[in-house]
């Protein structure tokens, strides 16, 4: 049995840590509070986006009516055969099972595609180094592939997320599809709702086939324990359970696109039309970022939540074991005197 003084320092350690876990879930608390609020100011943005261009849908000829073609390299159809996979991870840890949860839809995602060629746009220190580790990096044009799965292009530092950051990305994926490098642009990041109401999905955002709906190939929900850690740590912290309420908002941009009125528009409808295009697929590649961005805050504030109560509990547990090592050795203690007078 281990001596009282190094129980003690064992205890010390201990009750470091927490103070540490501790800080560090008040720190993801507060950070998950303004990542909601970012999330939920970024979206009357993308309904309404999404609302101008059906209407202008419904003003233009977005398809050749003879053959059918889409007349916008975005719209435009094609057998896959090269795909780009965008992935959103995070740039640090202790933040539980969040980036591991995104790598595995990953590999999972690789799988379906076995016989085409994949290109991975990473987000986040974590895939950064994930990826690295199991595949090569795209060789300069001109070159041969440098395998089936390459590494096209890698971002890091996410402390700052802004729209000119999600537009900068989305210039360089509509480029690649408008002049036929990849065939399909897929984006995997966690979807958040609320705290316990997040899910990584697959996402295909190129080519664009229904404008407002989200074209979503593949979802891993959330267990149902770690929904229960999660509304723990949430009503310990204070964070609503429920995500905040945006139906009157949604109802409102939504009668845009479906009013029977005749707009006039200051360019013409197919103008403004492949103008808008690009934006809204800078606007989902914006979304995402934001809502993988609080998905990591919600995950990191429930694995310091764990990570406190645990080492609250080891410290009972240290203590208790303390107590029974001091009261063993005073009982030697005592054994060795009455023996002693007793051999007097």
């Amino acid at each position: 049995m281990a001596n009282v003084l190094d129980i003690r320092r064992r205890i010390r350690s201990v009750r470091s840590t927490r103070q540490i876990t501790k800080a560090m879930k008040m720190i993801s608390t507060a950070r998950l509070r303004k990542a909601q609020d970012q999330a939920l100011a970024a979206r009357p943005y993308a309904q309404m986006l999404s609302s101008v261009l059906k209407s202008l849908v419904d003003r233009a000829e977005v398809f050749d009516p003879e053959t059918g073609e889409a007349k916008h390299p975005l719209l435009a159809q094609r057998e896959e055969k090269n795909v780009l996979l965008l992935v959103v991870t995070a740039d640090k840890g202790l933040a539980g099972a969040f980036s591991a949860n995104i790598l595995k839809t990953a590999t999972r995602f690789f799988q379906t595609k076995a016989d085409r060629n994949v290109e991975i746009g990473v987000v986040g220190r974590k895939g950064r180094d994930f990826f690295r580790r199991r595949f090569p990096q795209m060789p300069p044009a001109g070159e041969q592939r440098a395998g089936r799965v390459q590494v096209a292009s890698e971002r890091v530092a996410l402390s700052n997320i802004n729209f000119a950051m999600a537009n900068e990305m989305a210039e360089r994926v509509i480029e690649a599809y408008a002049n036929g490098t990849v065939d399909s642009v897929y984006l995997i990041f966690n979807e958040f709702k609320s705290v316990i109401a997040q899910r990584v999905i697959v996402d295909q955002i190129l080519p664009i086939e229904k404008i407002g709906e989200a074209d979503i190939r593949q979802i891993d929900e959330m267990e149902k324990k770690q929904k229960e850690r999660a509304a723990e740590a949430a009503r310990s912290a204070g964070v609503a359970l429920e995500p905040a309420d945006t139906s009157e908002i949604d109802a409102k941009a939504a009668t845009f696109g479906t009013a029977q009125v005749d707009y006039i528009y200051e360019q013409s409808p197919m103008e403004l039309f492949h103008g808008l295009l690009p934006k809204y697929v800078a606007v989902q590649i914006y979304r995402a970022l934001l809502e993988s961005n609080a998905a990591e805050q919600a995950a990191r504030m429930t694995a310091m939540d764990s990570a406190t109560n645990n080492a609250s509990d080891l410290i009972d547990s240290l203590t208790l074991k303390m107590n029974r090592a001091r009261q063993a050795s005073i009982t030697k203690e005592i054994i060795e005197i009455v023996s002693g007078a007793a051999a007097l």
